[in-house]
């Protein structure tokens, strides 16, 4: 191999190395089945407190 064909070669690597950088995956975060229960919990504790002081704010009649 030359060294004009190396140089040529190095130069293609590191700019296609650079444009699949740039090009981010369309494929969502991961999230671990762990921490997928635990936000469950998270918004069933909130919808609970919600739903609670909804029915606190409304006068009985």
């Amino acid at each position: 191999m030359n060294r004009t064909k190396k140089i040529t070669l190095n130069f293609k690597k590191k700019a296609k190395k650079a444009n699949a950088k740039s090009h981010s995956s369309n494929k969502p975060k991961y999230i671990s089945k762990a921490e997928r229960e635990h936000l469950a919990e998270i918004d069933a504790t909130e919808t609970d407190i919600e739903q609670s002081a909804d029915t606190e704010a409304k006068p009985v009649s």
